[in-house]
């Protein structure tokens, strides 16, 4: 029986074989072969290369919703620098779950609008510890570039570092204080 094509089986399928040749490997022709049909077949669902690194950049945030979505409901009242911590490694762990997965997400959109509300939790976080909603903003969006960036790196890296872990902790730290003191600075 053949398997329909859809744009799920085409994201999942191109997130394995991202796996298997990395992001310089993955070519919409290739895929195509992978998935035993022609390159035209795949524009109906992603229109170029771009459009598929956004949708597979969904398919991962999704993914780390699902899997970290209970975990973050329960920081609700803890403090805020737990939150920002747990986000941090959750999401690197995520992005290190797939080869090349910082590559994919830098520079993508995500395609799910409902997924956009996924930062509603962490940032009622921070609103309630006393950030604004724009220092709240800034202050995920901080949060998010430095491990997309960190885990880059990492991933760059032939034999890996054995350090890495010591050198992420030190600069979520070092987001974490920059916060703490934004927090505690008077208003201007």
């Amino acid at each position: 029986m053949v398997q329909r094509l859809d744009r799920d089986r085409i994201v999942r399928r191109a997130l394995d074989l991202l796996d298997e040749v990395g992001l310089d490997g993955l070519t919409l022709r290739r895929l195509a072969g992978d998935l035993g049909v022609q390159v035209a077949a795949l524009y109906w669902h992603v229109p170029s290369k771009a459009a598929l690194l956004d949708e597979m950049a969904t398919t991962m945030l999704r993914d780390l919703i699902d899997a970290a979505g209970p975990e973050m409901r329960d920081l609700v009242g803890e403090p805020w620098q737990d939150c920002v911590r747990v986000s941090a490694d959750r999401f690197r762990a995520a992005l290190l779950g797939r080869r090349d997965g910082a590559r994919v997400f830098s520079g993508t959109y995500v395609t799910d609008e409902r997924l956009r509300g996924w930062v509603e939790l962490p940032m009622s976080i921070l609103v309630d510890a006393g950030f604004g909603e724009q220092d709240a903003t800034r202050a995920w969006s901080t949060l998010l570039a430095f491990v997309v960036g960190f885990v880059v790196e990492e991933q760059g890296r032939p034999d890996g570092d054995d350090a890495a872990d010591a050198r992420f902790a030190f600069g979520v730290d070092l987001v974490v204080r920059g916060l703490e003191s934004r927090l505690a600075a008077p208003a201007v």
